[in-house]
């Protein structure tokens, strides 16, 4: 899933490059390594835990225990600082790039919203811990609102150009 987030978000900068700023290259890069830091992290969760869990079931429960907000006991070393940074970076570069994508006006403006509103309601899981699958679901429709629409601008055919009068009158002499 992080894979594929960080492919469409780069299709969506890269798509608008020119019209989305500052604001939208601080949001992306900032979105773009929330989603680098959850696939190591999802990484080390799937690979090296389960490997290492017999040998060290304590580390593992604490490492788990941090990712779902709950109390550790021991050091897991820098997994926290993993973990704390992808949750400032994911907030703040969700909520940023949206409203980068919603001033460029050139994708779908509902999704850029709902992208920027579904990044920071992610906060609530730490509230409500039982409903944390719940809160991805805002972000994911506005992700399929904005490839949609990045595919559908795609897909139109290009505006065919108007010429003036100098560039009329150029062709009518031959010039062009």
């Amino acid at each position: 899933m992080a894979a594929l987030a960080l492919a469409g978000i780069s299709g969506m900068y890269l798509l608008q490059v020119r019209k989305i700023g500052v604001l939208g290259l601080v949001g992306y890069l900032a979105f773009a390594t929330g989603y680098l830091t959850m696939f190591g992290i999802e990484f080390v969760g799937a690979l090296v835990l389960p490997s290492i869990a017999h040998s060290s079931p304590a580390y593992v429960s604490n490492a788990i225990a941090a990712a779902t907000n709950g109390t550790v006991t021991g050091s897991i070393g820098l997994i926290k600082v993993a973990i704390l940074v992808n949750g400032i970076t994911y907030l703040a570069g969700g909520f940023i790039f949206g409203i980068a994508l919603f001033r460029a006006n050139v994708l779908a403006r509902w999704a850029a919203v709902l992208l920027a509103c579904g990044s920071v309601a992610t906060i609530l899981t730490g509230v409500m811990p039982q409903y944390e699958r719940l809160f991805a679901f805002p972000t994911g429709v506005a992700l399929i609102g904005l490839g949609y629409a990045m595919w559908q601008a795609q897909r139109a055919p290009a505006p065919r150009s108007i010429p003036n009068a100098v560039s009329a009158q150029l062709e009518a002499a031959g010039a062009k």
